[in-house]
């Protein structure tokens, strides 16, 4: 089992998101964890009003230290990344630790509701794209789905069809699977999903209460943390939705 695990992801200071969301959860399921936060923040969005501070420089500082002092991992989870400097120095380092083995898993924090977030301009999203092809697996929302794939946004129900189609578009730029969460259909949730050249595949669930912030954090931590263990992707996502 691969366990020493490091997570790139923002830390709030108020709200169950992001690392504070993913160290339990994780911790839980018995990894060895590691992390290295891309921003303070004061609180989750959603109450419209907060203070962001970005660690970029010590991002790059602590990367030197553990280069020097001969750190490695088994696996790397990245969530929220905070400008495009950040994905470049994330994207740097993990084609240092991919090149040793290192499984990469990636959950693109970009947007929601076909909104990407306001620090998401062309440039850095062609930097996420560059990240995302770095993924062993993937795990977008539709959202962030659409804007890697470069594919208009339906605020509509997707047909089965079309979200087949994205998830091979996801899958050209590079990682070996992708799964697409939390799709909205009706009353259900629908998780769209492919692994290497395997058929697409997609598992849907009723959805639960009204949407929480760091849901899609514990989502994408349970996915690892049952990849990581050795379990199939279809048993881990199975084991995300409930």
């Amino acid at each position: 089992m691969k366990d020493q695990i490091l997570l790139i992801n923002d830390l709030a200071g108020y709200g169950k998101v992001a690392l504070s969301a993913m160290l339990p959860v994780m911790t839980h399921a018995g990894l060895n964890l590691y992390n290295l936060p891309t921003a303070l923040v004061s609180n989750t969005l959603d109450y419209g009003k907060f203070e962001i501070l970005e660690t970029t420089e010590y991002m790059r500082k602590t990367m030197k230290v553990w280069e020097e002092l001969g750190f490695s991992f088994d696996a790397v989870c990245t969530g929220f990344i905070a400008s495009e400097e950040q994905v470049k120095l994330i994207s740097d380092y993990l084609r240092d630790q991919k090149e040793n083995g290192t499984w990469i898993f990636v959950d693109p924090i970009m947007g929601d509701h076909g909104i990407a977030y306001a620090t998401y301009t062309p440039s850095m999203c062609s930097r996420m794209r560059e990240l995302a092809a770095m993924a062993d697996i993937l795990t977008p929302n539709l959202t962030e789905a659409c804007i890697l794939a470069d594919v208009p946004y339906e605020s509509g129900e997707m047909s089965y069809e079309a979200l087949a189609g994205l998830v091979r578009r996801l899958q050209k730029l590079g990682p070996s699977a992708v799964v697409i969460t939390g799709i909205r259909k009706g009353p259900d949730l629908v998780n769209a999903m492919a692994e290497g050249e395997g058929e697409v595949s997609f598992l849907s669930r009723k959805a639960a209460g009204e949407e929480r912030p760091g849901t899609g954090d514990v989502f994408s931590s349970i996915i690892a943390g049952g990849c990581i263990r050795g379990w199939s992707l279809k048993r881990s996502v199975n084991l995300a939705a409930g």
